[in-house]
């Protein structure tokens, strides 16, 4: 397992210029030096914006948010929204929520590309039939009509996958929850956000399992 320690600016800068100064000759140096120079003040640049801890960081760097204030980090309040599905009918997320044998909803934004269409088979496959009371929603962010989506659900194999296949066509949603492709959101039966994460199949899996009934 890899470890790291912490390592000063200059000293690892240092470590990084030295092998070039040594492999050139006092000649090579002379005549070589502009492009040299140039390039070292390159690499200060990039390096000088690590700032003077260059070892890796796992905290969240996003501002902290109020907890039940609306919004679409964790522990906000879910903003409501309004889709049409692959089959043409009204789906609103208040709707999903409202249901009282619904402990949640799974919200995956998919263009049907391999990395998408798998993480859903996954889903399909594993988490489904573990979390049967959970709403499974895929919101289609790519196609152009609801004709489409429906099109890309079929071709896909999706067809009675147990996803509701929303057609996202002026990207309402996609924009509302800053999502790309993968992003998987876990809003559980009383609207507050558990999950907004790119596609995990353990975190989707803990956050269901840790779900109020």
């Amino acid at each position: 397992m890899y470890s790291f320690k912490r390592v000063n600016k200059d000293t690892f800068i240092a470590s990084l210029i030295r092998p070039f100064a040594l492999s050139l000759s006092k000649g090579e140096r002379m005549t070589r030096r502009r492009p040299a120079m140039f390039m070292f003040a390159i690499l200060f640049l990039v390096l000088a914006g690590c700032g003077s801890d260059l070892s890796p960081s796992s905290s969240d760097k996003r501002p902290l948010v109020d907890c039940g204030t609306l919004g679409t980090r964790v522990c906000q309040q879910a903003p409501d929204f309004t889709l049409s599905d692959s089959l043409g009918n009204t789906v609103t997320l208040s709707s999903l929520l409202s249901s009282p044998t619904l402990s949640g909803v799974v919200i995956y934004f998919t263009m049907w590309c391999p990395t998408c269409t798998a993480d859903m088979s996954l889903t399909r496959d594993s988490i489904m039939p573990a979390y049967p009371h959970v709403a499974y929603v895929a919101v289609d962010y790519v196609s152009a009509s609801v004709a489409q989506a429906r099109d890309a659900e079929v071709s896909n194999g999706f067809d009675g996958s147990g996803f509701i296949v929303l057609a996202d066509i002026n990207r309402t949603v996609y924009g509302l929850e800053n999502a790309t492709m993968a992003t998987t959101i876990v809003i559980d039966k009383n609207g507050i956000v558990r999950m907004n994460e790119t596609f995990k199949i353990d975190k989707l899996q803990n956050t269901l399992a840790a779900l109020p009934q």
